[in-house]
């Protein structure tokens, strides 16, 4: 049972590691066993010569007791953060890096005759949806997304993060609103 914390816990014994515990516990008023005897008191000195009086008499020393309480206190753990806070150091630790600002720039910008490097793949995987098929669209824009994933998290440089905004965002061109209900019902165009 916890000690309050008005009452401190007084050891009356320290056993150290390995000595023998005592055999029975001290009778009421008897002194245990394992208590050493007092010291035996000083020597009577003589009172010295009489010192000639003071105006002011010297009090006699006093007994000052100090008592120490030691308080152990664990310290709480910090609480975890919040969902969103997590998420928004992961984005600004992971995504928001300098190649990542370049790949999107780089990306995104018109350098082509007018187009991106993302609207000419996303104008690729949709004339492959057009001419080979569903399927086959989807099988190249994702077969494309997890190659250029795979070369990101392999080197970390700036080209294959490129590659892999590319991809990701182009990939979108081989989505149709029709897609959900043909997948649904069966039902073409």
């Amino acid at each position: 049972m916890p000690t309050p914390p008005d009452r401190p816990v007084i050891p009356s014994r320290i056993i150290p590691a390995g000595a023998p515990l005592p055999a029975r516990a001290p009778e009421p008023g008897e002194a245990p066993p394992w208590r050493t005897a007092s010291p035996p008191p000083p020597p009577v000195i003589p009172p010295a010569a009489p010192v000639p009086a003071d105006p002011e008499p010297v009090p006699p020393p006093q007994v000052v007791h100090h008592v120490h309480e030691v308080l152990l206190v664990t310290p709480e753990p910090e609480p975890e953060p919040a969902l969103w806070a997590r998420v928004w150091d992961w984005l600004w630790e992971h995504l928001v890096t300098w190649r990542m600002l370049v790949a999107v720039l780089a990306a995104l910008v018109p350098w082509f005759g007018g187009d991106s490097p993302v609207s000419l793949w996303s104008g690729a995987v949709h004339q492959l949806r057009d001419e080979a098929g569903v399927l086959a669209a989807y099988v190249v824009a994702a077969g494309a997304l997890a190659a250029a994933w795979a070369l990101d998290r392999r080197t970390g440089r700036a080209v294959p993060r490129f590659l892999l905004v590319t991809t990701a965002v182009g990939a979108f061109g081989v989505f149709d609103w029709w897609d959900p209900i043909l997948m649904l019902t069966g039902v073409h165009k």
